[in-house]
């Protein structure tokens, strides 16, 4: 591991690059200690507090914990997000966005500004939201203001606010895909919940010293996330891999084809989007309760929905696998591949061009994410079968604020803080796989050992 480390600062070019990210990704963190002008930060914290569970916590964990301080980083990249999934959904059903899509390189710079636009318009709307829903907090948080000067101005200073910071997380992100090692947003969204690692691990420790949590179920404890992070590298790294065969052509003098290859299936194709999805699903009645009068039907209707109860982990699993079907059938069209296929004179060998090759991906890709969506179900609700099965409280994983929520009655009288969360841990992992595997690519292509070291047979002598 050393030695790999040594060859990557040993690489003037791989150097500049982490180096060039690690720099951005601390300006990112430096503009999250900045707050907005005209919000009492100390009101914040109280109202934070009480809006576990809604949509607020969702977004303040892909901020990073800058939405509940209302920096200038508050809206984070979601906006980005968001209107990247919008173009998505919009390709299926908009012809011209599709056309685009096939374009090739100039294509994709015409979707990539679209997205922009989009970020900008949904920072705006956003913004105006959380002014207008500042000022409305008047005297809910344990009896403070969290605006100190209501009125357009303080509207226009967040909306101006807010929407340039995220216009910059953007361009910072953009500029570590083009310039560091790895996905600029992925490594932003890595960077806000992993901030908050150290103080988990000194809150476990604490624990361990007051007797709070006994070593052996602290060392259980470990043993299972390790087993755990294991099964979703396993999962995350799993494919089903199609053979296709190229039949020979012969152009002129030269003969073409005759080659074999695959295409690779993935086990989770739609990745972190379908527990996004759902996730966003199912907070909005918590959100739109604290919007309403208490009792009534609609309050009965949102307690039936809250975080903990039966009928909410059955709507969020069957939302997590239907979303998983969606977005891999958004993202991946088995007909385009067949078609491409044939266009170049290749086949799967025993099924026939066209229709059938179609048919034949379509059925395997079906199988598969019938499996990572399982599995995907069973990550996210992970923190409350743990909390149930070690009698650990529930308090957010490095900032997952939403998954690690749970029921007053799972967590009364317990007195052990559990820091573990489903889409954190996702992310987390995917990230890391990522950036490793560019960075391993980046080694081999220069012929130096990686960090993933390679086996190799070599056949005996005589």
């Amino acid at each position: 591991m050393l030695d790999s480390l040594r060859n990557v600062f040993s690489i003037s070019d791989l150097r500049t690059r982490v180096l060039f990210t690690l720099s951005i990704l601390a300006v990112y963190r430096v503009g999250s200690v900045i707050p907005t002008p005209g919000v009492n930060t100390e009101a914040l914290e109280v109202l934070a507090a009480q809006a576990e569970g809604t949509m607020f916590g969702l977004y303040n964990m892909f901020s990073g914990g800058n939405l509940a301080q209302v920096t200038i980083f508050a809206l984070g990249i979601m906006p980005y997000i968001s209107a990247s999934i919008i173009l998505q959904l919009l390709t299926v059903v908009w012809p011209y966005l599709e056309r685009l899509s096939k374009e090739g390189e100039l294509g994709r710079r015409k979707i990539t500004q679209y997205t922009r636009y989009g970020t900008l318009g949904l920072c705006v709307v956003q913004a105006f939201a959380i002014a207008f829903w500042l000022e409305s907090q008047t005297g809910i948080a344990g009896g403070l203001n969290l605006v100190y000067t209501p009125g357009w101005a303080f509207r226009f200073m967040v909306v101006l606010t807010l929407t340039t910071g995220t216009m910059f997380i953007m361009w910072l992100g953009e500029q570590i895909t083009e310039r560091g090692i790895g996905n600029g947003m992925s490594l932003i969204i890595f960077a806000g919940i992993v901030v908050n690692f150290p103080a988990g691990v000194l809150g476990l420790v604490d624990q361990l010293r007051t007797g709070q949590m006994g070593l052996f179920r602290a060392l259980l404890l470990g043993v299972v996330m390790v087993l755990v992070i294991g099964a979703v590298v396993f999962i995350e790294r799993g494919q089903r891999r199609i053979t296709v065969q190229y039949a020979k052509r012969v152009v002129g003098r030269r003969m073409y084809g005759g080659s074999s290859t695959h295409i690779p299936l993935k086990v989770n194709t739609g990745g972190v989007i379908p527990v996004i999805f759902a996730s966003s699903l199912l907070a909005f009645p918590a959100t739109i309760a604290t919007a309403l009068p208490q009792g009534g039907m609609a309050q009965a209707v949102t307690n039936q929905l809250a975080n903990g109860m039966p009928l909410y982990y059955l709507l969020y699993m069957g939302g997590i696998i239907f979303f998983a079907y969606f977005y891999t059938a958004i993202i991946f069209n088995p007909d385009d591949v067949a078609e491409n296929m044939r266009k170049y004179g290749g086949f799967v060998p025993g099924i026939r061009p066209g229709k059938r090759t179609a048919e034949y991906i379509d059925t395997i890709l079906t199988r598969i994410t019938l499996v990572g969506a399982i599995y995907l179900a069973l990550i996210a609700v992970l923190p409350d079968l743990m909390i149930v099965g070690f009698r650990v409280n529930a308090l957010p994983f490095i900032g997952d604020s939403l998954d690690a929520v749970t029921p007053r009655w799972i967590t009364d009288g317990l007195g052990v803080t559990f820091y573990f969360g489903g889409t954190s841990l996702l992310i987390i992992v995917g990230v890391s796989m990522d950036t490793v595997q560019q960075i391993e690519s980046q080694l081999i292509m220069r012929h130096y050992d990686g960090f993933m070291r390679k086996t190799r047979i070599r056949g005996r002598r005589g």
